[in-house]
């Protein structure tokens, strides 16, 4: 008798379970799986409780009680995915408003931009440095659903040197000092404890400014901050902690030295030479060339929104800008997408593409970047950057055939992360 009404429990608690489950069942004309292989036709992928449990040639009709969305004419797309973007800030402004404005005040400019960084398509992003909690709570609400949203890897305030690019210059000593994050560091052993304390605060990865910077008030160049000995700590000791590293650099050698100590990904890299690139390679450091950022400050010179010393800067890369990511890919460079978001406005992220195209990457392997690349950098390419059974259903609908050009992501017209569907 005990067996049997353990059956019937069991037969009714698995009922109730496939009665509450939330299905959708997506029709698309095109769909493509990933960046490697051709478009599938008319197609059918099923989504239960925010995974993707199928994908079916032709359109299958929908079970009872699934939500049905029909893209006919639409390509279905994995969900793009950005690896460096700041959320907690918009381009321009001035300079001295980090010490007028509260570290809350980016959480608000943050719900705002997430939302708009999603309907352009981006299902997951990498938050390259913010306030110390600003991105943090920007990922816990995207993740329960509080705010519309990407899937959020964020790094939290970056580590610095003293007065460098990523620490605070342009203030009065005793202003600098109270505006400073307390991620700046000298020397190993406080570059290792600040990398723990950065985990210990919440990081996903760590970020690091391994070179001077174009937007910050100093102007003592582009080249290496950090000593080798320094970014080696600070590699060990994060990989120490199961965390990665993304490094701003610009200066060549900083990109080498950053390559050589173990660094994970390079961002910007825009004085890369043939002997970082050889490191890179050697190394496996991957590029993250944000080209979309260094369109977006050239806009803005002359008129008012940077200091002199900034406009220097800006107009010292604005050349190199526009070819050595292309210098890279022909070395064989491996690069994955991150634009900079924040430094030039939001929603424009997929501008990046025609910018990569336009410096001799193929279609499909810009596409790659922002999918299968960029999931393998954050180790997740087995939950993101595919429509595959078992993965995230993280997709996005566009006219066109990106593979074919990969300017039809400019223009997304419906967003599923995590299995939601974007307003």
């Amino acid at each position: 008798m005990r067996a049997i009404t353990l059956g019937l429990v069991g037969s009714l608690l698995a009922s109730a379970s496939a009665l509450s489950a939330e299905t959708t069942i997506i029709h698309a004309d095109r769909v493509i799986t990933d960046p490697s292989t051709a478009p599938m036709g008319r197609s059918t992928v099923t989504v239960t409780d925010g995974r993707i449990v199928s994908v079916e040639e032709g359109w299958a009709e929908a079970p009872e009680g699934a939500e049905m969305v029909h893209l006919e004419g639409k390509t279905l797309v994995p969900g793009l995915i950005d690896l460096h973007v700041h959320l907690t800030g918009d381009p321009g402004g001035d300079f001295w408003r980090e010490a007028v404005e509260p570290d809350e005040w980016g959480v608000v400019v943050g719900v705002k931009n997430a939302e708009k960084t999603l309907k352009a398509g981006f299902t997951t992003v990498r938050e390259a440095g913010s306030a110390q909690h600003t991105a943090f709570s920007l990922r816990r609400g995207t993740e329960e659903g509080l705010i519309q949203g990407p899937r959020i890897i964020a790094a939290g305030p970056p580590l610095a040197i003293v007065g460098g690019h990523g620490d605070v210059s342009g203030f009065k000593p005793e202003i600098n000092a109270i505006l400073s994050s307390g991620y700046s560091c000298t020397g190993p052993v406080e570059c290792a404890e600040k990398v723990r304390r950065a985990s210990q605060n919440g990081a996903d990865i760590i970020k690091i400014t391994a070179t001077g910077g174009v937007l910050s008030q100093q102007g003592r160049g582009l080249e290496a901050h950090f000593s080798d000995a320094e970014m080696k700590s600070i590699a060990d000791t994060a990989h120490s902690l199961g965390l990665d590293v993304m490094a701003h650099a610009h200066g060549a050698r900083g990109i080498e030295a950053a390559a050589k100590a173990g660094i994970d990904t390079i961002e910007h890299a825009t004085y890369l030479d043939e002997a970082a690139a050889k490191a890179m390679k050697d190394n496996g450091t991957v590029l993250i060339p944000t080209l979309m950022a260094f369109q977006g400050v050239t806009e803005r010179l002359g008129q008012g929104v940077y200091t002199p010393t900034v406009e220097t800067k800006i107009r010292d890369v604005a050349e190199i800008a526009r070819v050595f990511m292309g210098k890279a890919y022909r070395w064989g460079v491996p690069i994955a997408f991150g634009t900079d978001a924040g430094v030039f406005e939001h929603g424009r992220n997929a501008g990046e593409f025609a910018l990569m195209v336009g410096q001799g990457m193929t279609n499909r392997d810009a596409l790659a970047t922002a999918t299968t690349n960029a999931a393998k950098v954050l180790h997740m390419e087995h939950e993101i950057g595919r429509i595959a059974p078992g993965y995230s259903a993280d997709m996005i609908a566009v006219e066109g055939n990106p593979l074919e050009d990969v300017t039809a992501l400019e223009d997304v017209d419906w967003v599923m992360v995590r299995g939601r569907i974007a307003d």
